[in-house]
């Protein structure tokens, strides 16, 4: 079953089922592509000649897509800064701070505002243990964690940010929906056209691949369900344990089908409350929510839950596993990347 959608939520679904579904995109929409991607190359062509000197001392590591929403970029952000942190060095992680209601450099932490710092921010920060600096200006993060003697630099998102400076580029796809009817904005959800991948050092899969394009070098990722951990306090539990129960299942994610796909994987009856993705949750949208039934959501929805007094309501925590071989490989490309770089403050 599912729930009534909001407006935008209403919206966003008219999008994907151009974009990733049979609808054909209005001539006006296909119209537009023309201005898109001349404006596009004249960005990266503009902002890649802006790219600042003095990052050259660090080794950057940008974490993007090339389709509009969420692929599982923060996961993999998270695996990547444990990954390195347990390999001997010492990563930060910069962001635009999507959600956020504040302009400037901000440093979160496990405590801070999501309003302030945004959802995915606040996450990372709280799961990867590690300094995480928000600012619309990504340069400009990028340099105060340089300047705090932190070499090793992830950007979570920032593909299409043509003035950060990059050592090593993932482009993260959902192979759910792969790249959609393969158009670029605003006809299609491709941000950049898919020649834009052969320059990628890495492609990174998240699920089963569906319709991706012949001759890909693709490396694949899943993301394996952790405990359903308490949003206000309570305890935890193993996802195993709701079998066979049925919930409210909330997702303000760019691709919500996901979560409630794996929550069915695991035999519970799915009730489903999809949201715009980077929603502000208030105590309202739970209100037309059954009591009597538990309420399951996603860690990057739970970090903005946690003062509306949802007794009954639990987040499931998730894990990127990737193949050891690729995780063994990219750190030998940050070793090789910091040896190459000037180690300047």
């Amino acid at each position: 079953t599912r729930a009534e959608p909001s407006m935008r939520a209403t919206t966003e679904q008219n999008l994907n089922e151009i974009w990733y579904g049979d609808r054909e995109a209005p001539a006006w929409l296909r119209g537009l592509v023309p201005v898109y991607r001349i404006g596009n190359r004249v960005d990266r062509w503009w902002k890649s000649r802006q790219r600042p000197e003095d990052l050259a001392g660090a080794c950057i590591i940008v974490v993007g897509n090339i389709t509009v929403g969420g692929s599982g970029k923060s996961p993999l952000v998270i695996r990547l800064c444990r990954m390195l942190r347990d390999a001997g060095f010492e990563p930060g992680v910069i962001s635009r701070g999507y959600g956020s209601q504040q302009s400037g450099l901000r440093l979160v932490s496990p405590a801070s505002d999501p309003s302030v710092v945004g959802d995915e921010p606040l996450m990372i920060a709280q799961q990867a243990g590690v300094p995480v600096i928000v600012s619309p200006d990504r340069c400009a993060a990028a340099r105060a964690l340089l300047k705090k003697g932190l070499r090793v630099i992830v950007s979570d998102d920032g593909l299409q940010h043509y003035r950060l400076p990059r050592s090593i580029e993932i482009c993260v796809v959902d192979g759910s929906r792969g790249f959609g009817n393969g158009r670029l904005l605003p006809a299609g959800p491709l941000r950049e056209p898919l020649d834009r991948l052969a320059a990628v050092d890495h492609i990174v899969v998240n699920g089963d691949a569906v319709g991706l394009p012949a001759g890909l070098e693709t490396t694949p990722m899943s993301l394996t369900a952790g405990l359903l951990r308490p949003v206000e306090g309570g305890h935890s539990w193993r996802l195993s344990q709701f079998s066979g129960c049925q919930v409210n299942a909330v997702a303000g994610i760019a691709n919500p089908g996901r979560f409630f796909d794996l929550l069915r994987h695991a035999r519970l009856k799915v009730i489903e409350h999809p949201f715009p993705d980077h929603h502000a949750f208030s105590a309202r949208d739970f209100d037309r929510m059954s009591s009597d039934l538990p309420i399951l959501m996603t860690e990057k929805d739970a970090v903005k839950c946690r003062n509306l007094g949802l007794s009954n309501a639990w987040f499931l925590s998730v894990d990127a596993v990737l193949p050891s071989e690729w995780e063994a490989r990219l750190l030998e490309q940050v070793r090789a990347c910091l040896d190459r770089v000037p180690n300047t403050p």
